[in-house]
Parts: C-alpha cells; structure tokens; sequence
C-alpha cells in the first residue's frame, strides 16, 4: 500500500486516439509522444528539470525503439535523465505507473514522468535469418495482426480466449450486444457541452503534412455510431461464438503523459493544489490460460484487498474491455450493475492503442472522481498473456 507516491491534479494528458492506420499512422510514436509531451509541458509551465527519471511505455516496436527512453527525453526537453523501457501488453500503462510510485515510495527517484506511446497502425515486420531451414527461408512475424491471431504458449488467439469465458459463465449474444449499447451511451457523456470532461485532460496532436504543414488532433478519431439494429444484423466473428466485430474494440494510436511524484512536488505541480491524487494499491493476476478477460477480477481483488477498500467504496471504475465478456464477467464476479462503471467511454468505444490505453482510463476515473468530490478509484484491465493489472488511486 502507497504512503508518499501522488499524481499532482492535471499532471498528466491523454492525446486524442486515432483509428488504425488513421492521422497518426505515419507517425513514429516515440517521436509523437516525446514532442506531444514537450508541448504539454509548455502549456502548463512545467519545467523538464524536475524530472529525474522516464519510464517510457511501449508494445509495437518503432524505428530506433533500442534507445526510446534516452531518446524520448532528448526530444521531450530533459536531455540528462536515464529512463527505461516497458513493455506489458494492455497492462503496460499501469505497470509503469506502479513502477514509478514504487521508486518514489522508496526515495529512489521524486519526481517520474510516465510516457505511454504506440502505434498499431503500420506495424513493423521482422524477418530473422533462418540459415537451417529449406532454401534459408526467413522467419517472419507481423508484430500486432499475428499476436492478436495466436498466443505462442497456448495456441489460442485473444479471441479464443473471450469465448472461452463467455461460454463457461454462460453469458448470451443478447448480453453482449446490450453492454456495448450502454457503452456507447457512456462515452456521449464525455461529448456533451463541446467536449467538456475530455477536455480537462485531452492535448491536441500535431501531426506533420508535409514538410512545411502541419495539422492539429483535437478529439478521438474514428469513433464508429451504432445501435440495436445495427448490432443484430452483425454475424459472430466465430462460430458459436457471442462477439460480432461491434462488441469488440478496434486497435488505434495514441499516447499519454502521467507525472508521478513526492506530496509536496505533486502540490507545487498541481493546477489545483486544494486535490491530492495519491496511489494506493496495485494488483496482478494471470488467468487459467485462454481465458484472458478474465484475469481483471483477481487483480482488482487483490488491489481492493491491499487497500483495505471494498468495490462499494469505488466512486469511479474504469476498465479496458477489449470484448464485452470483460465486463460482462467483471460486472458479474464483483456484484456490480454493468452500467455503473466506465462512465464517460471505455477502449471498447474509443479503441485501443495498448501501452497508452489504461493510462487514458485512470486519467479519466480520476477526473470523474475529481468531479463527484474525491473518494477512492480504481482501473483494471487484461493484458495479453491472460494477465491482468489493477491501480487504486484516491482523490481527496
């Protein structure tokens, strides 16, 4: 359980996420996600020298990924500071958050910046040399369509394993349409008034034209409508299965910038110094394998546990659910109603570029929490592996 790890209020950003292969498909995204901090920076009168270390979140390898930490800080206005690479799949965001409350917990580091980047559009192939095989053919792999196909210890695609427990919790189509209705409902509350919740912590994006053009990013891309109709004349992705391509997310680009930090650092960088956000908990789990989404229920157990905070103390709850089944299972398991979490969307609606996706989740429940006067939040989440992550944060 934290005691000396707090977010300052605004520390952190979500960039708007972008549909595959939509504006930011050309984008390297360490470079994105460096510049897009820079900018943020600048906005807010952060100065880079407060930071004294990078942990720099990453799933989809991009050019000159070897040096992403050293280099990102480079591009991002703190040149000096050494940094490290995560890499957790979905997870990747609140590990590295963890990570970086943990070295400040312990007095190792005051003040981490959490820099989340990908892009799943446009992903990289690499080809190994295979001198042993017929002719020297060259071993290949796609590095985001052919892990989404096939998890390599099991056999199973991360389709597989959302049938998987949709079939043995017994969950319908009919459910599964439904809990994509209510989601999609939940993120118009993010679009109401102009945008007004997004934009307490959504940056705009430059993205580069041409040499001498450039455009701004201001809000998700790509967002596809949908209703009752609509969803009932979509086919099961898989034979027998519940899941139509409506009742899963969509892979996108993106990135997401959290400061974490000392009490007093997070007071002297907060745009409100009167709300403290401070970490609490962390929890992990790994499913029976192929049964990824339903690794989120342990972890946020075992975070409630650590806590001491039972799921009916939770102002906000945020998960990333990839299918329905995510909720479906999670609504189930801790007895709770499905529409009463991920208020304002969830990656289901507005995609999933990995390492940045529950990053955006925990900035949003601490904004909802923020707005509903403070209490404990929670965000949890599967990760490819049948692994999970949870994060508690308390907002006062």
């Amino acid at each position: 359980m934290f005691k000396k790890a707090f977010i300052p209020y605004r520390g952190y950003y979500s960039s708007p996420f972008c549909k595959w292969q939509g504006s930011f498909a050309n984008e390297n995204a360490i470079v994105l996600g460096a510049e897009t901090s820079k900018r943020w920076f600048a906005s807010r009168g952060l100065e880079q020298k407060k930071f004294d270390f990078l942990y720099l979140g990453i799933t989809i390898g991009q050019h000159r990924v070897f040096f992403a930490p050293t280099w990102a800080a480079f591009m991002m206005g703190a040149p000096d500071i050494p940094g490290i690479t995560f890499m957790q799949a979905c997870a990747t965001s609140t590990t590295a958050v963890f990570n970086a409350g943990t070295a400040v917990e312990m007095g190792n580091v005051k003040t981490a910046y959490c820099l989340m980047v990908d892009r799943t559009s446009n992903g990289p192939h690499t080809i190994w040399p295979n001198p042993l095989g017929p002719g020297a053919e060259v071993i290949h792999e796609n590095w985001n369509m052919d892990n989404m196909r096939i998890d390599p210890s099991t056999g199973f695609g991360t389709l597989d394993s959302a049938e998987n427990v949709a079939k043995e919790a017994g969950f319908t189509r009919e459910e599964a349409d439904e809990l994509v209705l209510i989601r999609y409902e939940q993120y118009k509350q993010a679009l109401a008034d102009d945008r007004a919740f997004q934009k307490r912590y959504m940056f705009p994006v430059e993205v580069k034209l041409s040499r001498k053009e450039t455009k701004l990013v201001e809000a998700d891309e790509g967002v596809s409508s949908t209703s009752k109709e609509a969803l009932e004349r979509l086919s099961p992705v898989m034979d027998g299965g519940i899941h139509t391509y409506g009742a899963q997310t969509h892979p996108a680009d993106g990135n997401v910038g959290i400061i974490v930090t000392t009490e007093e650092n997070a007071k002297e960088m907060s745009a409100d110094p009167g709300i403290s956000i401070r970490l609490i908990s962390y929890g992990f789990a790994r499913a029976k394998k192929s049964f990824m989404p339903a690794a989120p229920v342990p972890a946020a157990q075992m975070a409630l546990q650590r806590a001491e905070v039972s799921v009916k103390e939770l102002v906000a709850i945020k998960t990333h659910n990839p299918f329905s089944v995510n909720d479906l299972f999670l609504a189930k398991e801790l007895g709770i109603d499905k529409a009463s979490f991920n208020n304002y969307g969830s990656s289901m609606v507005f995609g999933h570029p990995q390492a940045p996706t529950a990053g955006r989740l925990l900035i949003e429940a601490i904004e909802e929490t923020a707005i509903k006067g403070g209490g404990y939040a929670m965000v949890t989440g599967c990760a490819a592996g049948d692994m999970a992550a949870a994060l508690i944060v308390k907002v006062g």
